[in-house]
């Protein structure tokens, strides 16, 4: 398994954790990790290791990372995953029978989960990149962000149409992104998933009255949330919009995550939201949050699939978010949440906001259906379907060889 990093702050790397925890549980199994940084995994030895390999074992094979631009940082790993990867073959006779991998980073990878279609996404914000509306001091920055979905584009159109290349997308959305770009009909879905031990109604319900303190909430204050570490994508601007058109209604909003607030703070005097907005910094304790809140609202511009709106969904909060969110095909509109057509449609948010706090029994009402539909979605479920596609791929490998050699 290669990716650059793993730990349990970041969607997709909090995914690929998940499965590896539960795949290092079945017999015969031997998980080999190459990674520049490793957290928040148990029971993992450096390799190479003195010890006996065991079954079961997860062994981490500790990249080189090289400071600098993310554009030069991405190059460099993938150059130094594969050479770390002969050398420990040629040298250290290790040999895998599948390598699986988080988005593109290697050339040779049997199998890829697409958490993010770039040609989408650059399609989305080409016209955020363009330099003539931008001051000269931008231009370094934008020149950077657009080499490296260059980059990443021109390799996704040399490794996704390769039909040796099993493709695990996390969505239906990103499978009809791989269908449209790379004509890629055969992608497996496989959904995210939430920890249904973790996050539940009954935690929440027993956390709401101290995190409410912590937070300085009155009982009366009906408190929106809102995570993630890229407030623009995940919608905070039309958050804020329609948070300012509900301005006769007792409303607080919680903004969570790693982001520069400053971009916001202007809209936010403008609107006259400074005493109707928190901002906080990313924690392991998000179950704080959605026990503080009433309704998550995420009208994400593009997102593959979030996983705060469906750990929201377990904590049993009504959730509103876009179309644009793949995690939005676990929903029925109106029963366990809500779907925006507009992720930049203000005025709809508003009257959802306005309706849901107006009525409060429909509100618990979702949230309990929420709760419900988030118990179908549990980790084992999404290791168990990826586990078939990696063994269902390693045995079509194994026939390919067996032909080849004939």
């Amino acid at each position: 398994m290669i990716s650059p990093f793993l730990d349990r702050r970041h969607g997709t790397e909090r995914v690929i954790l998940e499965q590896v925890e539960r795949f290092a549980e079945r017999p015969d199994t031997e998980i080999h990790i190459y990674a520049q940084q490793l957290a928040d995994l148990a029971g993992v030895s450096r390799f190479p290791s003195a010890n006996d390999k065991q079954s079961g074992r997860i062994f981490w094979h500790k990249v080189p990372s090289l400071p600098g631009p993310h554009l030069f940082a991405y190059v460099w790993w993938f150059f130094a995953n594969h050479f770390c990867r002969w050398r420990d073959a040629r040298f250290r006779k290790l040999k895998y029978d599948l390598l699986y991998s988080p988005g593109i980073n290697a050339l040779d990878a049997d199998v890829i989960a697409v958490h993010i279609v770039f040609h989408e996404f650059y399609r989305r914000i080409r016209s955020d990149l363009r330099l003539n509306p931008s001051s000269i001091a931008s231009w370094p920055r934008l020149m950077h962000r657009r080499l490296y979905y260059w980059l990443i584009m021109m390799l996704e159109r040399r490794v996704y149409p390769r039909r040796k290349t099993r493709l695990v997308a996390v969505s239906q959305l990103v499978s009809r992104h791989l269908q449209d770009f790379f004509e890629r009909s055969d992608a497996c879905v496989v959904p995210n998933a939430v920890d249904t031990h973790r996050f539940t109604s009954q935690i929440r319900a027993q956390r709401r009255e101290p995190a409410r303190a912590a937070l300085h909430l009155s009982s009366d204050i009906f408190v929106l949330l809102i995570i993630g570490n890229d407030w623009a994508k995940k919608g905070l601007g039309t958050l804020l919009n329609s948070l300012a058109a509900c301005h006769d209604l007792p409303m607080t909003l919680l903004v969570v995550g790693s982001d520069d607030r400053n971009i916001f703070l202007s809209l936010i005097d403008r609107l006259g939201l400074r005493d109707r907005v928190q901002f906080h910094s990313s924690t392991d304790d998000v179950e704080h949050f959605y026990a503080a809140a009433d309704l998550y609202a995420g009208p994400s511009l593009e997102d593959s699939f979030a996983l705060p709106p469906l750990e929201a969904m377990a904590c049993g909060l009504p959730v509103i978010t876009s179309v644009n969110n793949g995690g939005s095909q676990i929903i029925t509109e109106g029963v366990d949440g809500f779907v925006l057509s507009d992720p930049r449609d203000a005025v709809a948010l508003s009257t959802l906001l306005r309706r849901l706090y107006q009525n409060p029994e429909f509100c618990a009402r979702v949230g309990a259906n929420a709760a419900q539909t988030a118990q179908g979605h549990t980790w084992d479920r999404n290791a168990r379907d990826t586990w078939d596609v990696l063994t269902s791929t390693l045995r079509k490998k194994g026939r390919s060889a067996d032909t080849d050699n004939v």
